[in-house]
């Protein structure tokens, strides 16, 4: 009767699944949308990412030499250049010290540059809600698979691994894709937020250094290039 019992059961992972009762399928299938989710956004970000560091090279090159170019590629740079240059045409004042200048740009110019950060940051949020809730999603369904196994116990009055081994295997394997969505999330999320404060402190040196090249030469940026 046991080995009936045991083979009227499909332990792959499949089996598993479709086997399993509608709240741990609900579970299995929130973590595997969760999961997916997950890697999309991880993506995205490795790309963003190099992005920025584009932004971080050709800021500390702009720094370093006689300031913007007008043949910034990425985004970010391009947003700072842009704002630099509105700042600069648009808001000085006549009596304006070289100072003030420079405090005025610098203010822009890491005004459009949080921004740029900030939309780039979309979707870390998720990542961290998800490195943080997963694993307890699984532990839920992991529990109500438990509950179900002691369930099987009483009705069939048997103890032994057919009865058991159903609702034991969609417990564990709840819980393993709660570490399977949670795992990346979490550490996508740490390496990303690391990441983008690092840029955003060297940006903002390179800004500061920028800033008060402008105002010294009390000069538009992108200037040079319209003489030429």
């Amino acid at each position: 009767m046991g080995e009936t019992s045991a083979a009227a059961h499909d332990l792959s992972i499949i089996g598993l699944v479709l086997n399993a009762d509608i709240v741990v399928q609900s579970v299995m299938a929130g973590l595997v949308l969760a999961s997916i989710a997950c890697w999309a956004i991880i993506f995205e970000k490795i790309i963003r990412m190099s992005s920025v560091r584009r932004a971080r090279r050709e800021l500390e090159a702009a720094a370093k030499g006689e300031g913007f170019t007008g043949h910034e590629r990425s985004r970010i740079a391009r947003a700072i250049h842009a704002a630099a240059y509105a700042e600069a045409t648009e808001g000085a004042a006549p009596d304006e010290s070289q100072n003030d200048r420079r405090a005025r740009l610098e203010r822009a110019m890491r005004t459009a540059m949080r921004s740029e950060l900030k939309r780039i940051e979309g979707g870390l949020p998720f990542l961290a809600t998800i490195g943080s809730a997963a694993p307890f999603i699984g532990l839920f369904g992991t529990v109500w698979g438990i509950m179900n196994s002691f369930t099987a116990i009483a009705q069939q009055k048997d103890t032994s691994l057919a009865v058991v081994a159903p609702g034991i295997a969609e417990a564990l394997f709840a819980t393993a894709l709660g570490l399977a969505a949670a795992i990346p999330a979490v550490m996508a999320y740490n390496q990303f937020a690391v990441g983008l404060g690092g840029a955003s402190e060297k940006l903002s040196i390179s800004i500061a250094v920028l800033a008060k090249k402008m105002a010294r030469r009390g000069q538009r940026p992108g200037a040079r290039e319209e003489a030429a």
